[in-house]
């Protein structure tokens, strides 16, 4: 597997909106684990879903890291200006039969139990104009691989019911492809993000393995939940960083985290807090129960 003495991480948020609670412990969490092994930590803006993206979110997720002190270690790479990797990436898999083009809508995927009526994946039954997604083709495989947090993990991976689009009908590539093909263009070597993302890796690795990259090492955390037990998000009005005060932010995110920071770290700076943090940061006691 990949040298914990090139160790590159990553932060790499949705610009769906401003920074909130859970996405500052992710943040916090993949810096500390970089730097706390020597490695470098990088930060990507996955801003390929215009709809979703308001004007000034981009602004204020890289605003709201820099007061935190959370700093990459090279230029911020922006998906927005990736279109030719992701677009040389599907033409690829194309042409290896490793993606199809599909233009079932998920009414008719639903009523099929996952299966495709028009035989997708053996046949190109795309009619001139027709719009269409494109999808990666997986293998049924028992996957095995190794968490860097929860330990063993098994997934099933099953053809064509569980096949993830990479390029979108209205013509906007999709997150299993760009992460992919951007995690190796950055040379990612371990990737620390929320457990609700688990059970994308098996799909993952074989998507890593249809590109002929090594696959990084990942760390699932345990995702920060509000009083209804819900994952802290845009979409269930998570309130946003309040960027006056980031030393009590990044406090908090380190009890969230189980790093127990002593209390006089609050009337210090946030350039002492996160040298404490470094010092000290133990990966095995965050929180096992994460799902």
């Amino acid at each position: 597997m990949n040298d914990l003495h090139n160790y590159r991480g990553r932060f790499a948020p949705s610009p769906t909106g401003p920074l909130h609670f859970g996405s500052l412990v992710t943040a916090l969490a993949s810096y500390l684990e970089a730097k706390s092994l020597g490695g470098q930590w990088l930060i990507r803006i996955e801003d390929i879903d215009p709809l979703r993206e308001p004007p000034a979110a981009t602004s204020q997720i890289l605003n709201s890291l820099d007061v935190h002190g959370l700093f990459p270690d090279a230029p911020v790479l922006f998906q927005s200006r990736r279109h030719g990797a992701y677009h040389a990436a599907i033409e690829h898999l194309l042409s290896k039969g490793l993606a199809y083009r599909c233009s079932c809508s998920r009414k008719q995927l639903q009523a099929n139990h996952g299966r495709h009526p028009q035989h997708c994946r053996e046949v190109d039954a795309v009619t001139p104009g027709q719009p269409f997604a494109i999808r990666f083709a997986l293998h049924d495989e028992q996957c095995y691989w190794q968490d860097q947090l929860l330990g063993p993990q098994h997934q099933i991976v099953r053809a064509e019911i569980d096949d993830p689009v990479i390029l979108r009908k209205e013509g906007f590539f999709a997150y299993q492809l760009a992460v992919v093909v951007d995690d190796i263009e950055q040379g990612i070597t371990d990737v620390v993000r929320g457990s609700d993302l688990l059970d994308m890796t098996a799909q993952q690795l074989q998507i890593y393995q249809a590109l002929e990259a090594t696959p990084p090492r990942w760390l699932h955390i345990p995702v920060i939940v509000n009083d209804q037990g819900q994952k802290l998000s845009k979409q269930n009005h998570a309130p946003a960083l309040n960027d006056h005060t980031p030393v009590e932010n990044l406090f908090n995110a380190l009890n969230a985290l189980h790093q127990k920071p002593p209390d006089s770290l609050l009337g210090g700076s946030v350039e002492n807090l996160l040298k404490w943090a470094c010092e000290h940061w133990e990966r095995d006691a965050i929180h096992l129960t994460s799902r």
